[in-house]
């Protein structure tokens, strides 16, 4: 079980496990927003509501400019899991202008593609095959991204995420 972290201004920060969550709201470095209805965790001497999303008590300077890191899953998530050449379930990524001609690992240089079509354009650009694109690949935005452990979300998060968007 995963617990969503906000810092004292709703804004999130992190996902934790739960039993991290827990020491910090023993510790009284935060509080419980939402929890589960069941499975209570059992202390030595009382039970603890077992947190979904917790909030700071104290307000934590975030550095400004997160920036996203480009990786792979990074890319697929962006894209849906969807190839950027013919809209198939893609389950690798794509280099618009190959490397082999300079392409950079960049949010505007990849896409999610299919393993047929990463075959068939090998190191051509798509401008080559008379390919098009089904969308202009750019870096993500929004609170989602900038939050490390989003990829999946627990519903009771969704209000708190949908704030920082």
């Amino acid at each position: 079980m995963r617990t969503l972290v906000l810092n004292a201004g709703y804004e999130p920060l992190a996902v934790v496990s739960f039993k991290r969550a827990l020491v910090l709201v023993m510790n009284e470095k935060a509080t419980v927003v939402e929890h589960t209805e069941t499975d209570p965790v059992w202390g030595t001497r009382r039970s603890y509501e077992r947190p979904a999303v917790i909030i700071l008590t104290r307000y934590v300077r975030v550095p400004g400019g997160r920036h996203v890191p480009v990786t792979r899953r990074g890319v697929l998530r962006r894209d849906n899991h969807r190839c950027g050449y013919c809209g198939k379930a893609a389950s690798t990524i794509d280099h618009v202008l190959p490397r082999s001609r300079g392409g950079a690992d960049s949010w505007e240089n990849l896409v999610a593609c299919c393993l047929r079509c990463n075959n068939i354009k090998g190191d051509r650009t798509p401008q080559e095959m008379n390919w098009e694109l089904r969308f202009l690949p750019r870096p993500p935005r929004g609170g989602q991204w900038t939050v490390r452990g989003t990829e999946r979300t627990d519903p009771r998060w969704e209000p708190y995420l949908a704030l920082a968007a």
